[in-house]
């Protein structure tokens, strides 16, 4: 065999081997990116869905097993804080609850003793004063009490089937002496057919009347009130609408915020404790339903409350 042939033949055998080499490489390569690539998708479904799930991977890499092995430790720790700052939040939020409920009971005793008083003194100016900023510390304290119930659990609402045309109704004629004191136009738009939804009459009547107060206090530069009934499909519809000076795009999720006050949003001279929003909207998610908010700022500016009909039917699946 000449020289050339057997110069051929390496050529060749080292080709082959460059090839086998360069295939094994690709092949080791794509293996790691479909690989790493699994693992970030799994870890991404993980943080997206707050799950207590771990990254599972079927490799020999030893790399990748200890890269997926603290994967899951840092996971582990991450589930050991949010275990531990949930049950701290539960402790603080029952320990507000019973502060409330302490501060709650003497301040009861106050108002009856000055009560006691303006009968024995009913012109005495500084007497109704002491009176009246007693009994809004006392609602403070009643909504305090109320949102930090919500908030830990512990207040026990019964669903049923509720008349929300008649509810609504009835909390508009709440209002009506103040609404006429301070010449509102109101506007009430509720069909004569009875619309009922799932609710608890006390946790609606609430949401309700919060909202009313809201436009009331909120709303009072523009001298207007609606209430709109509606119904669509599965769910009913209240639609509290006011004409005051309304909330800005940037604010607009924050007016639900626990001690968020619409001075910087709305009115600067109206002073409220940020509450009645934020207990609105927790009572209607713990009753499936929500509150939504629409505001053109000096032209109107919607509160809606959306609850389940009762009775509730919920989508079907679609199967694609």
């Amino acid at each position: 065999m000449s020289e050339r042939a057997v110069f051929l033949i390496l050529m060749c055998a080292v080709a082959i081997l460059l090839a086998v080499v360069f295939y094994q490489r690709f092949v080791y390569v794509r293996g790691m990116e479909a690989a790493l690539k699994k693992m970030g998708g799994k870890l991404s479904d993980i943080l997206e869905n707050d799950s207590d799930e771990k990254v599972m991977v079927f490799t020999d890499n030893r790399a990748l097993m200890e890269l997926c092995g603290q994967i899951n430790r840092l996971l582990s720790d991450r589930q050991e804080i949010k275990g531990d700052f949930r049950k701290q939040e539960i402790s603080s939020k029952k320990m507000l609850s019973n502060i409330s409920h302490d501060v709650k009971t003497p301040l009861t005793v106050i108002l009856g003793y000055l009560e006691i008083m303006r009968l024995d003194h009913p012109e005495d100016e500084t007497l109704r004063k002491v009176e009246a900023k007693a009994g809004q510390v006392m609602e403070l304290i009643d909504q305090f009490f109320t949102l930090a119930k919500l908030e830990a659990g512990d207040m026990d609402i019964v669903i049923g089937k509720i008349d929300i045309n008649e509810l609504c109704r009835e909390c508009i004629l709440d209002f009506y002496d103040i609404l006429r004191s301070r010449d509102f136009t109101v506007e009430i738009s509720i069909p004569e057919k009875s619309i009922f939804v799932q609710g608890e009459e006390g946790a609606v009547r609430r949401i309700l009347s919060n909202l009313i107060s809201n436009a009331v206090r909120y709303g009072g530069g523009g001298k207007y009130i609606g209430v709109t009934v509606r119904e669509e499909k599965n769910h009913a519809y209240v639609d509290v609408t006011d004409r005051g000076k309304g909330i800005e795009r940037e604010f607009a999720e924050s007016v639900f915020e626990r001690l968020y006050t619409m001075e910087d949003s709305r009115n600067r001279e109206i002073q409220g404790n940020g509450l009645g929003l934020t207990i609105a909207k927790n009572l209607a998610r713990q009753l499936g339903g929500d509150i939504l908010l629409e505001s053109e700022p000096h032209v109107k500016t919607i509160f809606t409350v959306r609850l389940r009909k009762f009775p509730y039917q919920a989508p079907r699946e679609r199967n694609l």
